[in-house]
C-alpha cells in the first residue's frame, strides 16, 4: 500500500500534468477500434488478425497520449491488458527495414526502443505481445534476460534489432560490455516498476535511463506508486500524464471479477484439499503458489503421482526447463502450473480459472500479485488461500490491509461440506485424478529448447565468463590461472614427479607392493 507521504509526492507530480478521468469497467472493449485511434493498419490489421480489433479501456486512456509522444505514468491493476497500451505506441514509432525513413537513419540496426521489465517471464509475454503486433512489419525484436546464453543476443545485436525487451541485470551486463548501444533509443518503457523496486533494480534501471538520450519518450507503468518510484519519475520523465485506470465500482486493491476464499488448513491435508479442489466443475487453467522451492517441487511430485497433468517453476529450474513448463501449460499439455513467487509477475494467460495459495503470502503485496494471475482480460477467476495455524496473524493483517472482509478463515479439512459447496465439487470426489479423466499429454510432450544456459557445463560458449570474455575478464581469468601455474611449479611438478614415480613402482617394478596404510583404533593399531 502506498504511503501518505508518497501518495502526496504523487498528488504533486500530478499537479503538473492531466489527470485521466474514471472508467466504468476495465475489461469492457470500448466501441472504438484500434484504427479509430490512428494506428497504423499494419500493427492494427495484425493484431485483428489474432481477434483483437477493439482496445481495453487502460489501452484506450493510453494511446491518445502515448501516441503523441507524451511521457506517461500509468497506474492499473495487474491483469487489465496495458501490455498493448505501451506496446502499440512504441511500435508505431519504430522505423523497420525497407520502411519510409530507413534510409535515413543514421545507425540503421541501432535499438529504437527499450522495455525493462523484472522477471524473465514477463519479458518473454512482452516480447511475444510485441512481436504478434508487429507481425506484418519487419520490426526485430530481442529478448535479453539471464540464463540464456550471451553468444545468440550478442550475434542479434550485431545484426541489428529495433526492439530489446529484458530484464536490467543481463542489460546492464551488455550495456558495460559495448554491446547495447542505447544512445539511439527513442521510447523507453518501464513496465512493474513497483516490482522492480522490491527486487532491488531500481539503480540498474537509472543506469539504462541516463545511457539513452535526454530526448526520448518514457513511459511508466506501475500497479502501486511507492516513494522512490516517483522520486525516479520526477528525474527522469517530463510532465508525465498520470494515468490511473480503475472502475469507481471497483475501489479495492484486487480485481472485483476475482472470487476470493480463505481455509485454515492443517499442513496434512493440504494436498488432499488441493487435490479434490483441482476437480471443481469449470476449472480450467490453475496455478498453485508456494512459498518456497522444496515446497513447489513437492506438490508438483505428489499431484504427478496422483493422475495429475502438472509442472513446476522455480528458481532451482534452468532457464531451459522454466520455459518447458511455461510453454507446457500456455499449450494445454499441462493444466496446473506450481510456481514460486518468481512466476507471479511473469504470467500472463488469459484463461487460468484458478489460483491456490498452498502457502499464505508474506505480505498484501506478494498476494496481490500471485492472485492477479486469474481474472484476467474481463475474465472471472476464483482465488483460493490455504492458512496455516502459524499464519494467521500474517492472514489477518492482508485481510485488514486490502479491506477483503474474509474475516478469520474457517477450519477446512478434504472432506468438509463446504468445501465441495463453495467449489462445485462433485459428491464422491476422492484425492486421486480418475483415469478415463487423464487426458493431458503431460510434461515430457513438451519440448526442452536448448537455451545455451549460463552456468551449465557442455557447450561451446555456455557461461557467464564467456560471455564476458569480449571484456578481458576471461582473458584475466586465463592470466590468473597461468599465474598460479607459474608460481606453484615446484610444488606441482615435484608433486607430478611423485605420482609418476609411484605409477612407475605400481607398474613396473616386479616384486614391489603398494604402501598399505595400517587401521588404528584409539591411536593403537588394529588386526
Amino acid at each position: 500500500m502506498q504511503t501518505d507521504e508518497a501518495v502526496e509526492n504523487l498528488d504533486a507530480l500530478v499537479s503538473e500534468t492531466v489527470e485521466a478521468g474514471e472508467i466504468a469497467d476495465p475489461h469492457a472493449e470500448v466501441a472504438k477500434t484500434f484504427a479509430d485511434f490512428g494506428v497504423r493498419d499494419d500493427i492494427a490489421g495484425a493484431l485483428s488478425d489474432v481477434g483483437i480489433t477493439h482496445p481495453f479501456p487502460i489501452q484506450a486512456l493510453t494511446l491518445p497520449v502515448a501516441l503523441q509522444g507524451r511521457d506517461i505514468i500509468g497506474q492499473a491493476k495487474t491483469g487489465t491488458g496495458k501490455t498493448l497500451g505501451f506496446g502499440v505506441p512504441l511500435l508505431q514509432a519504430v522505423i523497420a527495414p525497407g520502411e519510409d525513413g530507413w534510409d535515413d537513419l543514421r545507425d540503421a540496426g541501432k535499438p529504437q526502443a527499450l522495455v525493462i521489465v523484472p522477471t524473465r517471464e514477463l519479458a518473454v509475454q512482452v516480447a511475444g505481445d510485441l512481436t504478434t503486433a508487429s507481425r506484418r512489419r519487419k520490426v526485430r525484436v530481442l529478448q535479453v534476460y539471464g540464463g540464456r546464453a550471451y553468444e545468440p543476443q550478442i550475434e542479434a545485436l550485431v545484426k541489428g534489432v529495433e526492439v530489446v525487451v529484458g530484464t536490467p541485470g543481463r542489460m546492464i551486463d551488455l550495456l558495460k560490455q559495448r554491446h547495447l548501444d542505447l544512445g539511439k533509443v527513442r521510447t523507453v518503457v518501464l513496465d512493474e516498476a513497483d516490482e522492480m523496486l522490491d527486487l532491488g533494480f531500481l539503480p540498474d534501471v537509472e543506469t539504462l535511463l541516463a545511457s539513452t538520450p535526454a530526448t526520448r519518450h518514457t513511459m511508466l507503468f506501475s500497479a502501486t506508486m511507492p516513494g522512490p518510484v516517483i522520486a525516479m519519475a520526477r528525474r527522469y520523465m517530463t510532465r508525465p500524464t498520470h494515468i490511473h485506470a480503475h472502475d469507481p465500482g471497483d475501489e479495492g486493491a484486487t480485481l472485483k471479477t476475482t472470487r476470493q476464499l480463505a481455509y485454515r488448513a492443517h499442513a496434512m491435508d493440504k494436498v488432499e484439499m488441493l487435490a479434490r479442489i483441482l476437480q471443481a466443475e469449470g476449472r480450467g487453467l490453475t496455478i498453485v503458489f508456494a512459498r518456497t522451492k522444496r515446497t513447489c517441487a513437492k506438490v508438483a511430485d505428489d499431484l504427478n503421482d496422483r493422475g495429475f497433468a502438472a509442472a513446476a517453476i522455480h528458481g532451482d529450474l534452468g532457464q531451459g526447463a522454466r520455459e518447458q513448463a511455461l510453454r507446457a501449460f500456455r499449450n494445454g499439455k499441462v493444466d496446473v502450473l506450481v510456481a514460486t513467487d518468481v512466476a507471479a509477475r511473469g504470467i500472463d494467460i488469459d484463461d487460468v480459472t484458478h489460483v491456490v495459495n498452498y502457502q499464505c503470502p508474506d505480505d498484501d503485496k506478494t498476494y496481490v500479485h500471485r492472485i492477479g494471475r486469474t481474472g484476467r482480460a474481463g475474465n472471472t477467476g476464483t482465488a483460493i488461500t490455504f492458512v496455516d495455524w502459524d499464519d494467521m496473524p500474517k492472514w489477518n493483517l492482508i485481510d485488514r490491509t486490502l479491506e477483503l472482509g474474509l474475516g478469520e478463515p474457517p477450519e477446512t479439512y478434504s472432506s468438509s461440506g463446504h468445501l465441495y459447496a463453495d467449489l462445485s465439487i462433485p459428491e464422491g470426489t476422492k484425492g486421486r485424478l480418475p483415469r478415463a479423466a487423464r487426458t493431458r499429454a503431460g510434461l515430457g510432450a513438451e519440448t526442452v529448447e536448448d537455451l545455451g544456459e549460463t552456468g551449465k557445463g557442455g557447450g561451446k560458449g555456455r557461461g557467464r565468463g564467456h560471455g564476458r570474455s569480449d571484456e578481458g575478464r576471461g582473458g584475466r581469468g586465463a592470466g590468473r590461472s597461468e599465474g598460479r601455474g607459474r608460481g606453484g611449479d615446484g610444488q606441482r611438478s615435484g608433486e607430478s614427479r611423485r605420482h609418476a614415480g609411484n605409477s612407475g613402482e605400481n607398474t613396473g617394478g616386479e616384486g614391489q607392493q603398494r604402501r598399505r596404510r595400517r587401521r588404528t583404533r584409539g591411536g593403537r593399531p588394529t588386526e
